[in-house]
């Protein structure tokens, strides 16, 4: 097992990609516990589904202008330390509010004030991956995959809280926890990671640039983006991803509990479920999976999550045995599937623009992300099924996207080693 590719990974991390990993689980822990239960804590507090629904559309109004102003902020401040200061106000604050939550308005000013994480996503992104190995980004990204569900082995301790406390303060206390944990991560990424190459670069070009002259250089960027194909079949893929991972996020818990009648104790159980599977799979399966062509893997995973949402729907009153079997199928798609995702961004992605190209992609996809939390809050007031029907319909575009994306890499490899011929 110490031979294992990701064992053998994780202990050669050096530099910022070991000082974005090593601290990841501080962030994936407390976020994990509270995150299966945020939607049913917003209902206990008197919150319907289309307020939770509108949260979520106006928060994501927000993320649109900050994803924008990222790649600028991440070039002007440093990577390093946009990461610091934009974590704990995206998530520290956001935490303390919605543990104090009293009613829509508490939700409404969390969910803009979190939206801030866009900021963080671009600059934490260039700071994991400008500095590191290409062969390593795959096994990078899985650790991180790790990190945030690892917490599953622990989930069932929220579930027996929620048994002994009762649901609204048991969440209230993970939100408290959650505060203290993202502010130590924070600053614990900052001490162990230096500013990139890049990034050093960036600060030094952009020193005497007014935020307004950088954002005019938009355009340049833009025209360069809309020239690769490649780069848009991935951004069409991480649309999939972004508007499915809202809509399971946001009513998962509702239709299991208020369909299902599932007991919100027992929503721990499948966390724990879905962490085993997925450590099984990363470990097992990616291996295989990272000697092929993406094409092949992506296609079937997101055939996989096709059935596991055609199964969950199908799923009777307390069908466990049913409901698990999605969970397996979604497990094992979303290991086959993200970490794929994520190195075809870096590698499509012009490195010296990474951070005002990643921004134009963020700004592309929550504009066309932000309006299915609405649609789905209002679909799920009628059918509880129906923000999952949605989902069906994007994965199969995805699989599309994602064979697509393989056929022109394919292509292109060709021709490339035809011309070196």
């Amino acid at each position: 097992m110490k031979n294992h590719s990701l064992f053998a990974t994780l202990k050669n991390l050096t530099g910022n990609p070991r000082g974005c990993v090593y601290p990841e689980p501080l962030w994936g822990i407390p976020f994990n516990l509270y995150a299966p239960y945020v939607s049913i804590y917003m209902v206990a507090l008197g919150l319907t589904d289309k307020q939770i629904g509108l949260i979520i559309s106006i928060s994501g109004g927000f993320q649109v202008l900050l994803a924008l102003l990222s790649g600028v902020v991440t070039d002007k401040l440093g990577r390093r330390r946009t990461t610091m200061l934009f974590d704990i106000v995206a998530w520290t604050i956001p935490s303390i509010i919605s543990a104090i939550a009293q009613n829509f308005w508490y939700f409404l000013a969390a969910g803009i004030i979190n939206s801030v994480w866009r900021i963080t996503l671009n600059s934490w992104s260039c700071l994991l991956v400008e500095d590191a190995e290409e062969s390593q980004l795959v096994d990078i990204y899985t650790w991180i995959y790790i990190a945030n569900q690892i917490v599953g082995f622990v989930a069932p301790l929220a579930g027996i809280l929620i048994g002994i406390f009762s649901l609204v303060p048991t969440v209230r206390g993970l939100y408290f926890f959650a505060a203290i944990m993202f502010t130590v991560k924070a600053v614990v990424t900052y001490q162990m990671t230096q500013e990139t190459k890049q990034g050093v670069i960036r600060l030094h070009e952009t020193r005497h640039q007014s935020i307004f002259s950088l954002l005019s250089g938009y355009g340049d960027v833009f025209q360069g983006l809309i020239r690769s194909p490649q780069t848009l079949y991935t951004a069409g893929i991480m649309l999939v991803v972004s508007i499915s991972t809202m809509i399971n996020g946001s009513f998962w818990g509702i239709i299991v509990t208020e369909k299902l009648h599932i007991p919100a104790q027992h929503l721990a159980i499948f966390p724990f479920v879905k962490t085993a599977i997925m450590f099984a799979f990363f470990f097992l399966v990616n291996p295989l999976l990272n000697k092929l062509h993406f094409k092949l893997p992506m296609t079937i995973g997101f055939m996989g999550f096709i059935i596991s949402q055609i199964l969950l729907i199908s799923t009777p009153e307390k069908g466990y045995f049913i409901l698990l079997l999605s969970v397996f199928l979604e497990a094992c798609s979303f290991a086959a599937v993200n970490p794929l995702v994520d190195r075809m961004i870096v590698q499509t992605i012009e490195p010296k623009e990474r951070a005002r190209i990643q921004s134009l992609l963020y700004v592309g996809i929550i504009l066309l992300t932000s309006p299915f939390g609405w649609i789905a809050g209002s679909l799920s007031t009628i059918n509880k099924d129906l923000p999952f029907i949605i989902n069906i319909i994007l994965f199969l575009v995805g699989a599309i996207l994602a064979y697509l994306t393989g056929k022109a890499s394919q292509e292109k490899l060709r021709i490339e080693l035809t011309s070196a011929l």
